[in-house]
């Protein structure tokens, strides 16, 4: 059986990771798991952190072990007690893959918190240049990587083998002056197109044209500016351990539901 066909042209991923100097979403992904860590009563002595963005965890957890991102990652298998896998599952060829390497590095009952874009980001311009596109080119080409939404992404704890998953997401809206702007500031983010399905020709300016005209059209702000989505999901679980809690087996609970929430039962129709 053949390899499925990678999604993304890792080379020029890197190449657009290089260049990018605007690492606002990074810093807002650090703050967040840095506030989440700050919940869970326990210190993490031996933490690592995948990621392609060095300088920016460094600074968020100097004591952790940088792990480069890759498909193969370099990480120690059991010597993590925590690992991070930071903003870059929208782009791996194998995300399920990634959180099993994760999941090999952790001791047991270790942490995993990954933080990825989810399926609401860019909504706004997907939307726009489908249109656009659709409307003078009769079809549709990759411009924008497809991100998972939040409910396909929690399953992927699970297929990983993380023992008690929980999938939540932080939405944040920024504003630019116009889809000129936008798009100079993913590519300063590092996040440009890097799908090997990509189109390697030069854009009509018109295609561009429309889509700022259905941007403005449709989603302007009552000052003219230019909202943009950006959803954040963190992915928690934990490696396997017999400390942890378990599920009580069916059928051995003490008390009726209905009795404990004072609610009259009413039986289904046969």
């Amino acid at each position: 059986m053949e390899d499925p066909k990678p999604l993304t042209d890792v080379t020029a991923l890197q190449q657009h990771r290089d260049r990018a100097t605007a690492l606002f979403l990074q810093e807002m992904a650090a703050d967040e798991i840095q506030d989440r860590l700050s919940m869970v009563n326990r210190s993490f002595t031996s933490p690592a952190v995948v990621t392609p963005f060095r300088t920016v965890w460094e600074m968020y957890l100097p004591q952790a072990v940088i792990c480069p991102e890759a498909d193969h990652l370099a990480l120690e298998t059991g010597a993590h007690d925590l690992v991070v896998h930071a903003m870059g599952l929208h782009w791996a060829n194998d995300p399920v893959g990634q959180l099993i390497q994760c999941r090999r590095a952790l001791k047991p009952d270790g942490m995993l918190l990954a933080a990825t874009l989810g399926g609401q980001t860019l909504q706004e311009l997907r939307s726009c240049l489908a249109q656009a596109e659709i409307a003078l080119c009769g079809g549709l080409s990759p411009r924008i990587a497809p991100m998972g939404e939040i409910r396909d992404l929690g399953a992927l704890l699970q297929r990983a083998g993380l023992a008690l998953p929980v999938a939540d997401s932080l939405t944040l809206t920024v504003e630019y002056r116009d889809t000129v702007h936008l798009m100079h500031d993913l590519r300063a983010m590092g996040e440009g197109n890097a799908l090997v399905a990509r189109s390697r020709t030069i854009s009509n300016r018109q295609l561009f044209d429309e889509t700022s005209r259905l941007y403005i059209e449709h989603f302007a702000t009552g000052s003219g500016r230019l909202p943009a989505t950006f959803e954040i999901v963190f992915l928690t679980g934990w490696a396997p351990d017999e400390s942890q809690q378990k599920p009580l087996r069916p059928g051995s609970a003490k008390q009726r539901l209905a009795d404990a929430l004072s609610v009259p039962e009413t039986p289904l129709p046969d």
